[in-house]
């Protein structure tokens, strides 16, 4: 526990530099990792590119940590109020979604996104409703996004996505309040199992 109490001594004003972060996440004492990634927020956006390639690692704990620290700076940029660090973190993650990064970061970096995300995230994560692997992430990310925007991707790749995801899409479309044909979409959830 000294180590955690004498890395938060160092940081006493809580804005931590992001190489404090990285070296921070990749120590092997676990007091250290939970005190930068839960200082994680005060670095920001510059933050995210170094964090996604902590999240590759061949340490799962370094990994998880890096996790967490993505998932603090997008809680908070995403905290009420203005935050106009917000849109330089939605940037930072969708250049790591449209790279080719690892399937389970994009994964994440999606999920992230659905928390903070907005019209500027709805054409590159629509694009991924073609990816065999993250569609169905995809789809519920667009479903989460507030607007007419995702809503519209939505109603469009209802006619253009493979015919076996058209009933998940059907589905988003039910969440979000649009009405779908029944017949051609049945819902899922009233079809007998006996």
């Amino acid at each position: 526990m000294v180590e955690r109490s004498k890395f938060l001594t160092v940081n006493e004003d809580k804005n931590m530099k992001l190489e404090e972060l990285v070296r921070g996440i990749r120590s092997d004492k676990p007091g250290v990792r939970t005190a930068a990634w839960q200082q994680a927020g005060t670095v920001g956006a510059s933050a995210v590119r170094p964090l996604a390639k902590l999240c590759t690692e061949d340490n799962l704990e370094v990994r998880r940590a890096a996790r967490r620290g993505l998932e603090r700076i997008v809680r908070t940029v995403g905290a009420p109020g203005v935050q106009p660090a917000k849109s330089t973190v939605i940037r930072e993650l969708l250049a790591l979604l449209a790279s080719n990064q690892p399937v389970a970061l994009r994964r994440d970096i999606l999920w992230l996104l659905s928390e903070i995300g907005g019209d500027e995230s709805v054409e590159p994560i629509t694009m991924l409703l073609k990816h065999h692997v993250l569609r169905e992430d995809a789809r519920m990310v667009l479903e989460r996004i507030p607007g007419e925007e995702s809503l519209a991707s939505l109603r469009n790749a209802l006619g253009s996505v493979p015919e076996d995801f058209r009933l998940n899409i059907a589905q988003s479309l039910r969440a979000r309040g649009e009405a779908v044909d029944p017949e051609k979409y049945p819902c899922q959830k009233l079809v007998p199992t006996k």
